[in-house]
């Protein structure tokens, strides 16, 4: 089953410069979300205009059909970061429930976690 990663692209970050960026901080991090993934067979990707985590931004959800939900957010665009959801999101498409042992989880997605939400009912 697939887990998808739905990555925030407006999200801007409180330091963010429409004159010394050509992408917002959300795009940036799309991407190498996207890149991080690429050779992922059970996680995929898409962009949405707003989670509406504007607070904390660079924020995504993690998300499979009749399996816990999760938003994520306040990240660095970086690489690492990237690293570490695609790798959470691996572990998720792996889980039978998507509840991942906290000892399993990548350290750069630690203290990131904003909601966990249960699947909905069938």
């Amino acid at each position: 089953m697939t887990t998808w990663i739905t990555i925030c692209d407006t999200c801007k970050r409180p330091e963010w410069d429409a004159a010394q960026n050509a992408q917002t901080d959300g795009e940036t991090f799309a991407a190498l979300i996207e890149t991080a993934c690429a050779d992922l067979s059970d996680v995929a990707t898409r962009r949405t205009s707003c989670l509406m985590g504007c607070k904390g931004a660079c924020n995504v959800a993690i998300q499979a059909t009749d399996k816990l939900a999760y938003t994520l957010g306040n990240f660095e665009p970086d690489a690492e970061s990237a690293a570490g959801v695609a790798a959470y999101a691996a572990l998720h498409a792996e889980s039978e429930t998507g509840q991942v042992p906290f000892r399993t989880w990548p350290q750069a997605i630690k203290g990131h976690f904003v909601t966990r939400h249960p699947p909905l009912p069938k």
